[in-house]
């Protein structure tokens, strides 16, 4: 009995040490790696074998993962083009030299293409998550015969080199996985572009989408300066040998990586947050309407601040001021006056501050000019439109100049460099002369905002109730004097509404505006509830948060989405609401498949509660409310599909009778605005109502009011609706997929009504009570007028001015900066 239990425990230890022995990073020419076999590096951070992604049934993969995060996060793949079909496969060194991925038959499905040869040949995995291959008696990193480095599939980790190796002919850059369960290659992919002034870019297939600026000695241009005590160090290396970006982590303890989405087409760098076992996005590139490529077109600058985002550089003007009034900015900006090059007391340039270097692909750079050098060089060429120190660091130094068009600028306060670009000396002296006005207005702005805010911090200390008190000051300029509004909303604790949404977690986040993100969560008592929390690096939204909490607390009914409660904690901001398991209705109305939900009952309904909800706002509630950015994204939809109006950070109140008023800065967004809002900044009850017009015509059509082609020449869904109606086919405008459930007589009242609502003068439109009305009526409507303004090119009679028209955004970017 005793022998029996002595070769029982020997037995255990043989296969404990087994399976010890196996965890192994390194495999010879006589060994493989098979199914059920992996590589672990050292530290045994990372891990090398045999994978199934997603949901994938049958193709596998070699690749690598973090060995000790759960859910498997791989981060580089082998066989991307060319799956594994069975579980006979196995990874194996060739007497050449060189990994290969072979079934039992033979087959090759994938291999290194090391061009060294070597005896005694060694793959290790080593602990930066590198696979290398090497002589197995040298273990310097210059002598690697190949490594999974010089070959990244969509992640960058720390050590790896992004870019070029002009010595061996190599390049290195990002391509993104197909989907989450395909790794093989999707069409987003980023890598540094070789020009005379290298950036780094991405792409979508052959359409560049971001470019991050030039390397100007301590950072790309377009990026903000990273902090002393960032975590991350990033490295720039442009030789005769090599052109790359690397970077590595100043604390080992913190796990981060940067991936290209796919489905998002970002750049993300993802944290490991220990605490709560996720991946955290710590930062994203593009990070927000200006960072897409080229927005403002030629001489254009971008500043997320402003609304619109684009306008013209000090000196230039729009090349079409039809198209630019119409948020179309492609076709860029031309000087203000007739240029005449070269011409002395004529031709010169102004220095403008904190920009994004423009595109480099038409750029020179010398390293050892001086800056005024650089000055007369540009100045010579009659092609050179503005040039730069190449170098900022200390007083700066060298040499970088710019040719023809200056493309895909922008503004980034406290970030980016100086450039002086070409203009006509009358220009430029004028705009030196406004830019002391403005820097006055400025400061006196900026003032006024910090004894705004320090006067809501004060009274939120003095505050000893559990409710939420907020005093909102109105500082009359003719006199100094002030008004206060109280009101009161329940006050969450930060650490209950981190815990209800997994401390923010990815997997929670239900979607992001230019405010930042909104997450879903679970309270204590079980309560679902979407929390937007307001970004602490976003330039927008802290005006809207004040309106939104401001207005929440005083508006209450069933077609308007409920705010339970706010909270305030340091820099975190939080606006609490209950959870519209159902979305908004943008998600399923211009979804072909997901439309198929809405039946004309249903659209019907939320015609009528939409309606109802405005009519509140305009009529029935204590204050009169102009929601100014009614669109289908903000109209949320509840578990049984009932619509709830949404979003009042850009709502403006009206006191006692008033219907209307008017702004210096529009906001909104575009397609949804009337035109006497978008181009005179007036705003009324009725701007809601052209509004809702839209809304009635995509809710019938199932097709939004963009630039997407419709067969009549118009350009828009007003247009279509227009023509359909005017030849007398207004059934051939219904949603095809209504067919069966269509009440024709409803349908066609909604069309009609909607043109109505969509009339260019406010006064030819019906206000929301009349709207409310009809649409539970039979009453005979009016005529429509032809909406020609709306629907063709737009008169160029009118002057442009920027005092009098800043706009909003396009699409579906609602540019969050409140007008008071």
């Amino acid at each position: 009995m005793a022998i029996l239990t002595i070769l029982i425990l020997m037995t255990k230890l043989f296969f404990f040490f087994s399976k010890f022995s196996a965890a192994t990073d390194t495999i010879t020419q006589s060994e493989s790696l098979e199914e059920n076999t992996t590589l672990v590096s050292n530290d045994e951070t990372f891990e090398l074998g045999f994978f199934t992604p997603g949901s994938s049934s049958q193709n596998r993969y070699l690749g690598i993962w973090y060995k000790n995060i759960p859910g498997r996060t791989v981060v580089w793949v082998a066989n991307r083009e060319t799956p594994i079909k069975d579980n006979s496969t196995k990874l194996t060194i060739t007497k050449q030299g060189n990994l290969v991925l072979v079934t039992q038959n033979g087959t090759v499905i994938w291999s290194t293409n090391a061009t060294t040869k070597a005896i005694g040949v060694v793959a290790q995995l080593l602990d930066s998550g590198n696979l290398v291959l090497r002589d197995e008696k040298d273990t310097n990193p210059e002598n690697y015969l190949w490594q999974s480095f010089d070959h990244p599939s969509d992640t960058f980790l720390p050590g790896m080199k992004m870019g070029w190796d002009f010595k061996r002919g190599l390049h290195r850059g990002l391509t993104a996985w197909k989907n989450w369960d395909d790794p093989s290659p999707g069409d987003f992919t980023g890598t540094i572009l070789h020009t005379n002034n290298p950036e780094e870019t991405m792409w979508k297939g052959t359409i560049e989408i971001y470019r991050i600026g030039p390397f100007d000695g301590t950072k790309f241009s377009g990026n903000p300066s990273l902090p002393s005590n960032s975590v991350v160090n990033y490295t720039f290396v442009s030789n005769e040998d090599e052109l790359y970006l690397t970077y590595s982590m100043n604390d080992k303890s913190v796990i981060s990586r940067i991936v290209l989405n796919q489905s998002l087409y970002v750049r993300q760098r993802l944290t490991w947050n220990k605490d709560s076992q996720n991946w955290m996005v710590s930062s994203k590139l593009p990070s927000d309407l200006c960072d897409n490529y080229n927005i403002c077109g030629a001489f254009g600058i971008c500043d997320v601040g402003q609304a619109p985002v684009c306008s013209c550089l000090d000196g230039f003007k729009p090349k079409s001021l039809q198209n630019w009034t119409q948020m179309n900015w492609y076709q860029g900006c031309v000087h203000e006056q007739t240029w005449r090059c070269r011409e002395k007391n004529m031709d010169g340039f102004q220095k403008f501050s904190n920009i994004k270097a423009p595109d480099t692909k038409r750029s020179w750079v010398n390293a050892s000019m001086t800056l005024e050098e650089c000055r007369v060089t540009c100045w010579k060429n009659c092609s050179c439109m503005a040039y730069a120190n190449s170098d900022i660091r200390g007083e700066g130094s060298g040499c970088a100049i710019w040719f023809d068009d200056l493309l895909d600028i922008r503004l980034i306060p406290n970030a980016g460099q100086d450039l002086y670009i070409r203009l006509p000396v009358s220009e430029t002296a004028q705009e030196n002369e406004d830019n002391s006005k403005k820097k006055v207005v400025v400061i006196a702005s900026i003032i006024s905002s910090v004894i705004a805010m320090l006067l809501i911090f004060i009274l939120i200390y003095l505050s000893k109730k559990t409710k939420f008190r907020v005093m909102i000051t109105k500082i009359k300029a003719n006199n100094n004097a002030s008004q206060q509004e109280d009101f009161e909303l329940p006050l969450f604790h930060f650490a209950s509404i981190a815990h209800a949404t997994n401390h923010f977690s990815s997997d929670n986040k239900l979607g992001e505006g230019g405010f930042g993100p909104v997450y879903k969560g679970t309270l204590l008592d079980g309560q679902m509830v979407a929390v937007k929390r307001l970004s602490q690096t976003s330039g927008q939204g802290l005006n809207e948060f004040k309106n939104e909490v401001m207005l929440c607390a005083k508006l209450q009914h069933r077609n308007l989405v409920k705010v339970l409660g706010c909270c305030i904690q340091e820099n975190e901001k939080l606006l609490i609401y209950e959870y519209m398991a159902n979305k908004s209705l943008d998600f399923f109305l211009f979804d072909s498949s997901r439309s198929k939900f809405l039946d004309w009952p249903k659209r019907f309904c939320i015609i009528n509660g939409i309606a109802r909800g405005l009519l509140y706002l305009h009529q029935d509630s204590r204050l009169r409310i102009i929601h100014r950015d009614l669109k289908a994204s903000n109209v949320l939809l509840d578990s049984e599909m009932n619509p709830k109006i949404s979003d009042f950070g850009l709502a403006r109140m009206c006191g006692g009778d008033q219907i209307e008023g008017k702004t210096r800065r529009v906001v909104g967004t575009y397609g949804y605005m009337a035109p006497e809002y978008a181009f005179d900044g007036i705003f009324s009850t009725k701007s809601d109502v052209f509004s809702f017009g839209v809304l009635l015509l995509e809710i019938v059509s199932g097709k939004k009011n963009n630039r997407l082609f419709y067969p009549n020449d118009y350009n828009n869904l007003i247009g279509h609706a227009w023509k359909m109606w005017k030849d007398g086919n207004p059934t051939q405008f219904i949603d095809a997929s209504l067919e069966d459930s269509c009440i024709l007589q409803e349908a066609l009242r909604c069309i009609h009504l909607g043109l109505l609502c969509l009339q260019h003068h406010p006064n030819d439109r019906p206000n929301i009570a009349s709207v409310v009305l009809l649409l539970s009526n039979e009453n005979v409507l009016s005529l429509p007028k032809d909406p020609t303004y709306l629907i063709k090119d737009i008169s160029t009679e009118r002057e442009f001015s920027s005092e009098n028209f800043t706009s909003s955004s396009i699409n579906d970017v609602t540019v969050s900066v409140l007008s008071r």
